[in-house]
């Protein structure tokens, strides 16, 4: 083995070190609570050789997250040919994860630090299956096979799963075990009667069009006049 293959061995095996260490620690620790230096320590390297590859912490924590070193499954939608079915699966998988008191931990700490650094959270979304380029594709299947309604917008649909899970990490919601179904359905099928939503829709605004309210005008003029009442004494 030449000189050139063993530095690149050696490279490669203190990278794959380090972002094994940043794994572990903000798994351990939360993110708020890692260091360089806790990093450097943990995957027996110079702080140096850390920042030959990253910049910051948080670009050490959004390479583990691209990696799969942090959150190493990964939480896609499946595509059976039912949405209800393919995202009532998926939702309850995150619904799971996100239960688990250290994963709660860790992932709270982590959409802190994607307010500094916005590639955590774009990657922390696609882990979770969240992302618009995850769930977009599977919502864009179901539009196709024509399970969802001709115009619907899956960039609003998508917002509105990412919604979903980050208000249940952020808030600590408890779970109940008909959740997941029940906000898919309530996503996918809204909360008004179909015919309420149409009439709505279809109502044409009061005094408006041919059809509205007569103007006073017109009242006025095909009103009964007033009864004198002095004529009958």
């Amino acid at each position: 083995m030449t000189a050139g293959r063993r530095g690149a061995t050696r490279s490669q095996t203190a990278r794959a070190a380090i972002l094994a260490a940043a794994s572990s620690l903000v798994e351990r620790l939360g993110y708020d609570r890692v260091t360089m230096e806790g990093i450097a320590s943990e995957a027996g390297v110079g702080k140096q050789t850390i920042y030959r590859w990253w910049p910051s912490k948080s670009a050490v924590v959004a390479e583990c997250l691209v990696e799969g070193a942090l959150l190493p499954e990964a939480y896609v939608p499946h595509d059976t040919g039912d949405i209800v079915a393919d995202l009532t699966e998926w939702l309850q998988r995150v619904f799971d994860f996100i239960a688990a008191p250290r994963h709660e931990t860790m992932l709270r700490s982590l959409i802190a630090a994607a307010v500094d650094n916005p590639e955590i959270g774009e990657h922390l979304t696609g882990r979770l299956g969240a992302s618009p380029d995850v769930l977009a594709e599977r919502l864009e299947s179901a539009a196709a096979a024509r399970q969802l309604r001709p115009g619907t917008s899956v960039d609003r649909l998508t917002q509105m799963f990412m919604g979903i899970v980050f208000t249940r990490l952020l808030l600590r919601t408890q779970a109940t075990p008909d959740d997941a179904r029940a906000f898919v359905e309530l996503v996918l099928t809204g909360a008004a009667p179909p015919r309420a939503c149409a009439k709505t829709a279809a109502a044409p605004a009061r005094g408006a069009g041919t059809g509205g309210a007569r103007s006073s005008a017109a009242r006025a003029s095909t009103a009964r006049p007033p009864v004198d009442r002095r004529k009958r004494l």
